[in-house]
């Protein structure tokens, strides 16, 4: 099993609907404050939270199509702060992709290091627990937020982002590994 291998694959899937929505809207994403792209995240993650609880779902929508959405707004998040200020401005598609791979390179050097020390632990782990852990790292985002982005911890915005984004990759791998035998 090469986790690396299925990282990538993981990370080509949501590229390709980012470059779909990014075809269709263009950098429109780049009106999101941060505290609207942890609001995105929350709304995604809460769906999948109420799903697991309710072993019931009334909307079609895919709990693999969340979690790839949660990968990409996610990299949004670190876009953001790489770029600075929301603004509404037109990106070039060579310069989103640009931006979107540099954040990927970012969190998945974390996702090495992490996979790494723990060992792959993640693979016995439940989706219930990288759901809960995502919900933890949104509300920390929120308190983050409101303390004007310092903690005494000097974790960072971005810390919660990667974070988010490799959980949900952690659950996304699972759901591959368990539909595919």
């Amino acid at each position: 099993m090469d986790t690396l291998k299925q990282y990538e694959q993981v990370i080509q899937k949501c590229y390709k609907i980012f470059e779909n929505k990014f075809k269709d809207y263009g950098s429109s994403f780049r009106a999101f404050r941060t505290i609207s792209i942890v609001d995105q995240l929350f709304i995604k993650i809460k769906r999948i939270h109420t799903i697991q609880e309710a072993q019931e779902q009334w909307v079609d929508d895919s709990v693999q199509d969340d979690f790839m959405g949660i990968v990409n707004y996610s990299i949004i998040g670190l876009i953001q702060i790489d770029l600075g200020n929301p603004t509404i401005e037109e990106l070039e598609p060579i310069k989103a992709k640009e931006l979107y791979d540099r954040a990927v390179k970012k969190a998945k050097d974390i996702f090495v290091k992490k996979n790494h020390d723990y060992g792959e632990a993640w693979r016995s782990m439940s989706q219930e627990s990288f759901i809960d852990l995502m919900l933890v790292k949104i509300t920390r985002l929120k308190q983050i937020l409101k303390q004007d982005k310092t903690t005494t911890q000097k974790e960072l915005l971005s810390d919660n982002f990667i974070d988010i984004l490799n959980y949900a990759i952690f659950a996304l791998l699972q759901m591959d590994t368990i539909t595919k035998p």
